[in-house]
């Protein structure tokens, strides 16, 4: 029979990271922040790391002028003393000009907390991608400095 405290640390480390993608999905990034330790690591993987709460959640208002949509469709997550894993693809930018990407992400929980979030994508792909739906994002862009100015 399994251990039910292994069982039970199981679900809340996946809760955690289902909540955290959710908060993520409804924009919601005062939720999300929430979700993650002061002292979090976000990286995505080739690109530098973001060290501290402060400059993820910098990294993620970022991402949000350049989109109005978010979505993780998760197909596997796994999960090990804390390390959860996750196969899933990330949709994102416009619901107009989607970019649409497969991701592995690794985060590692501690406490409730996120304390690393690492995901792995192929660049190449996005940046396919990224050319084909760039017009779209750059009218979002545009218009969301508009409207913070």
């Amino acid at each position: 029979m399994e251990n039910p405290s292994a069982a039970a640390g199981t679900s809340s480390a996946i809760a955690v990271v289902e909540a955290f993608l959710r908060a993520l999905e409804l924009l919601d990034l005062d939720g999300a922040a929430e979700l993650l330790a002061d002292e979090v690591v976000y990286q995505n993987v080739p690109l530098p790391a973001d060290r501290g709460k402060e400059a993820t959640m910098k990294t993620l208002r970022l991402f949000m002028r350049f989109g109005d949509h978010f979505e993780a469709r998760i197909h596997n997550i796994a999960e090990r003393d804390g390390i959860v894993l996750t196969e899933r693809t990330d949709v994102l930018g416009t619901r107009a000009a989607p970019l649409t990407i497969w991701v592995c992400g690794t985060f590692e929980v501690r406490g409730g907390k996120i304390v690393l979030w690492r995901d792995y994508f192929d660049i190449a792909t996005f940046l396919v991608q990224a050319t084909k739906v760039f017009p779209a994002v750059a009218l979002h862009f545009a218009k969301s400095l508009r409207s913070a100015g």
